[in-house]
């Protein structure tokens, strides 16, 4: 249901300039949902949906996915370019980094706000991730080297 309903917000944004949450709920409603102000507010939320200006010089939701997307992308690009090797122990992971470049790899992983790390503390080619369990230190691992393609 959340799924669809927020499938069709998405549409409803891109074919209308939605200035309100009770416009948007309006069209909502047009479509089939029932909803309250509440649940239009937690979806903007959970979508990410911002407020831009639009052709009108009148406040629109848009979404901005592509530009966080972009984001992600020179931060997948900051890992690939530092990176060297690493290890872990226990619930730490030790990355390995071309030299001067700990503080930049390190600042990359905070960024991507990766649900397993809790903090990074960088070197001059040494960083040391804390990680939540020992099981999420390995799918870190797995899932770094995913991004990084080594």
């Amino acid at each position: 249901m959340k799924r669809s309903r927020q499938a069709v917000i998405a549409e409803i944004i891109e074919k209308h300039d939605v200035e309100t949450q009770e416009e948007l709920a309006g069209y909502l409603k047009e479509a089939g949902f029932s909803v309250t102000q509440a649940t239009v507010s937690r979806d903007i939320r959970d979508m990410k949906l911002s407020k831009v200006l639009g052709e009108h010089g009148r406040q629109k939701y848009a979404i901005l996915k592509q530009k966080e997307e972009h984001i992600g992308d020179k931060y997948t690009r900051v890992l690939q370019d530092g990176f060297v090797s690493m290890d872990m122990a226990q619930n730490i992971l030790v990355i390995k980094t071309i030299s001067g470049m700990a503080m930049a790899v390190a600042a990359a992983l905070d960024a991507l706000k990766l649900q397993e790390v809790v903090g990074c503390i960088a070197g001059d080619d040494t960083i040391m991730v804390a990680v939540r369990t020992v099981a999420d230190t390995k799918a870190l691992m797995e899932k770094l080297h995913g991004m990084i393609g080594k």
